[in-house]
Parts: C-alpha cells; structure tokens; sequence
C-alpha cells in the first residue's frame, strides 16, 4: 500500500430513514465524501447476519450479507416494494441510534413482499445467479430456514436430532419441505449482493477500496459451523469441549469470555486449510484489504472449557502459525491483509508477523504514558504497519481524554501539541497523519467530535453496543475540506 488514509465507518451506522444505514443513497454518499476528503479507503465492520447481541463479530453465516442492509429505496426503484409499505412503519425513533429489535420484527416482512415480487421478476437472473454461488449459499438458506422453522433456536437446541447432526436423508427432506423458505433466504442474499456489487463499482469509480474485517472465529450457531462440524472442536453431539476467549487483562478482569468454538487445525491441514482458502475467497467478494482479526490466536489461542461463566480459567494452545498464515498472503495475490496484533504478545507473535511480512496496527490510544516509549508511540510506529486513533472496540477521543488522568492527559497534551483552537479530536487525527505509518484510519465518530456515547463497542458488555449513528446532515463541505487538508498536508492524498 502507498502512503494512504480513511475513514472507518460501520455500514449501519450510516443515516437513512429506516432505522439503520444501508447500501442505498447514503452509502454512495459516503462514498463521495471520502473522495472530496482525499481518503482512498472505507474501512467497515464485518456484513455479514446478526444474531442475538448484534454483534457483527458473531454471524450466522461467514460468506452472507446482512438482510438489514438491503436498502428498501432501491427495491422500491425496482419494483420489488410500494413506497406505504415502508413508509408506514415504524423504524425507531432515535436517529443517532439503531433499534435492533424494530429492525428484526420488521425488515423480514418487508423483504418477504420484495421476495414475493422479485422472485417472479428477476427469476432467470436470480436462478443464475444462484447456480453460480457455490456450496455456501444453499448451506446458508437451508440453515436459516431450519432456525426459523424451530422457532429461532440455536441449531444446538432443534428438537429434530437427524437434521442438527445432519443424518441420513434428513438434509435432502427438509429442503424440500422448507423449499420456498430456503428460496426467500437466498434471494435475499440475491439482492445483498446486487446492492453491493454496484456500489462496489461505483466506489471504485471514484477511486475509494474497501478495508473489511475476517473475525478469527465464527459463531457456534452459524451454518458454518452446523454445515461442516468437522472443521470444528465438537463432541458427536456438537458440543464444543473449549471455547474461545482472551485471558485477563488491566482492562477486563475476568478475561473476555466470546463462546464460539475452536478449530480443528489438524482436520484443517488435511486438506491444505481449504476451508479457509473458500473463506477468504468468499471475503474477497467484498473487500480489497483483508484485516485480520485476533492475528495472535494463529500463533496460539485461549482455550477455556466449555460451561465456564468467565474467560480466567482458560489455557493456551498453540495454533497454526505460518502453516496457515503463509496459505493465504500467497494464494491471493490480488488482495492486501492487515494483522490486527492487538493484545497480549509474545516474541512468537512478534516472529509470526514478522514472518508473514504483513502490517501490524498502531493504536495511538494506548500510546501515551508518561514513563513508557511504548511501541504505540507515533515516533515507534514503522512505516509498514497501520495507524488507529482507536478502533471500534476503543473509546471516542473526547471519550479518552474523560478518562485519562491529569499526569497522562498533561503528556499526550504535551506530546501532540494539542491547542485550544485544533481540539483533542483534530490534534490526534494530524498525528495520525503525520505519522510515519502507510496506512492510517480514524473513526468517523473522531471526525466529527463525537462525545463516548458515540463509542461503537465496549468489549466484555452484552448490551448498548454496535448502535451508533450519523446524523443525517454531518457530511458537511466544510468537515470535507478540513480532512483533507490534513490529508494533503502530511502526503496522504
């Protein structure tokens, strides 16, 4: 990558008039703000479903669209829905905040109408699509239909042991009596990535590439892991022995507990890790840069077993190192990967990144303290690697700074030069721009001097989180002209 910055903003964080941001006119709206603001990338959150808790970390399916971000306009421009049908119902009434639970009783009615419709007139290019689309997609549909069909539940939970367990006929006979279920859930992702694909081009257009995310882990209650249990830590009846997890640390005391299951490296090797070559292949459909989340857990993982209620008595176990890691920065030549190497590190991963020869990432939140000259410190920061203010899981600056003491907030201060005219959120986007790093990506929440409330998650919470919104008139010229200013000075343009 060349000397670069963006913007990282969640795609549901975007406004619209339906209670969460979509791939429709705001998105491309985004999209021209980025080039006004001299930015060449949109980095966002994971797309794929949500399952309970919101979390886009936890999905029911690695390679399918979230349904929510389908944007009603553009089906109404397509004939699939009637301006009343959307109009006339209640999205939520805060628009700095998404309401989860109205989205969920109803975008699937809607979209069942847009189904209805679309399935009769974009039959032949649905169908071809479909045949096109691989393993996953049928995998996905038949999955979602299930879970609906016994009421919601975890796929652990169905009463009917054949099918959670995949066993004999029981696949085949369900997708015939689920047949028009299963149609709905593919088409809807149909219409996920005929959304995306278009705005994808016209981003591209415009000079702006996409930065997503690959969560390490995938969500027990996923199609994933239901579709191909072999890959996974399961006894026979699909019970994991060990979860995943992260081990205490100063700022979560129990650890972090996240529950999904762990991998089976070695049934994964057998086959030259080709369940993760079909995963990145899959990513690849939407992204241009690949960061990969919890990069350490490839060196080794916390395990903890299965039942406990914190992550504190866990163990580590090794992972699969280069063996994997070199697979995929080799197999895809046309995509770009950023290991996130937050966290606990040792002098393994440090020689695992180093091996991998990927970018490493530079948080400069955690770079202030007072008796350190921490590798977060922007004068430590190497130029291959990728400059944070904070990500999603960190605190606003005007957060930050609330938090920090007098000692800690005098140095940054100190430090960044910060002045009473620039503020605290524009004095850390010039040093992030300034910094030596390729690439550097600040929080839009940051742009727009956006107090904690604004702040995108808190690990170790179950609740409140991944609900921040932009107001509707925040892209402003002058808010466009002012990052890239900053951009053009420090050479990021």
């Amino acid at each position: 990558m060349d000397r670069r910055s963006g913007v990282l903003m969640p795609m549901s964080s975007l406004p619209s008039p339906y209670g969460i941001g979509t791939m429709g006119k705001s998105a491309y709206q985004f999209v021209d703000f980025l080039r006004r603001s001299g930015q060449k990338y949109w980095q966002l959150l994971p797309l794929g479903p949500t399952s309970y808790g919101d979390s886009p970390y936890a999905s029911f399916s690695s390679f399918a669209g979230n349904p929510y971000y389908i944007d009603l306009d553009l089906l109404v421009r397509d004939r699939l829905l009637k301006k009343n049908e959307i109009s006339s119902l209640f999205w939520g009434n805060d628009p700095e905040r998404v309401d989860y639970g109205v989205i969920y009783q109803n975008r699937f009615a809607v979209l069942r109408k847009a189904y209805e419709r679309g399935s009769q007139l974009f039959a032949d290019e649905f169908a071809a699509w479909r045949s096109q689309s691989g393993p996953w997609l049928e995998n996905y549909a038949l999955f979602m239909a299930l879970k609906a069909h016994f009421g919601m539940r975890s796929w652990v939970e169905w009463d009917d042991e054949d099918i959670r367990l995949r066993r004999g006929d029981a696949v085949e006979r369900y997708r015939r009596e689920l047949s028009d279920e299963v149609s709905f859930y593919a088409f809807l992702q149909f219409l996920f990535f005929r959304q995306w694909n278009a705005l994808r081009e016209y981003a591209h257009e415009k000079g702006i590439s996409f930065i997503g995310d690959v969560p390490i882990y995938v969500a027990l209650d996923s199609a994933d892991v239901w579709s191909e249990p072999k890959y996974f830590q399961l006894d026979a009846d699909g019970v994991p022995s060990e979860v995943a997890g992260v081990p205490p640390d100063p700022f979560t005391e129990d650890g972090q507990l996240w529950g999904n299951p762990l991998y089976d490296y070695d049934e994964m090797k057998r086959d030259g890790f080709g369940w993760w070559i079909r995963r990145i292949e899959g990513v690849g459909r939407l992204y241009d840069v690949i960061r990969i989340d919890h990069f350490r857990g490839f060196e080794s993982y916390w395990a903890v077993p299965y039942g406990e209620k914190t992550a504190k008595n866990g163990r580590w176990r090794k992972g699969p190192g280069m063996d994997l890691v070199g697979i995929l920065t080799s197999w895809f030549h046309n995509l770009h990967f950023i290991a996130e190497d937050l966290g606990y590190t040792t002098p393994e991963v440090e020689k695992l990144l180093a091996d991998s020869k990927l970018p490493g990432m530079k948080v400069l939140e955690f770079g202030f303290d007072p008796d350190g000259d921490g590798d977060y410190m922007p004068h430590n920061c190497p130029y291959h690697s990728v400059c944070y203010i904070g990500t999603h899981d960190n605190e606003t600056v005007r957060g930050w700074v609330a938090c920090l003491d007098r000692r800690t907030r005098s140095f940054a201060r100190d430090y960044m030069h910060i002045t009473e005219d620039e503020g605290w959120c524009w004095g850390m986007i010039r040093t992030g721009m300034a910094s030596p790093c390729e690439l550097f990506v600040l929080q839009m929440q940051d742009a727009l001097e956006l107090p904690r409330s604004a702040r995108m998650n808190t690990p170790g919470t179950a609740s409140g989180n991944w609900q921040w919104r932009m107001r509707p008139d925040a892209l402003s010229a002058e808010l466009s002209r002012k990052l890239k200013a900053y951009t053009h000075l420090y050479r990021r343009c």
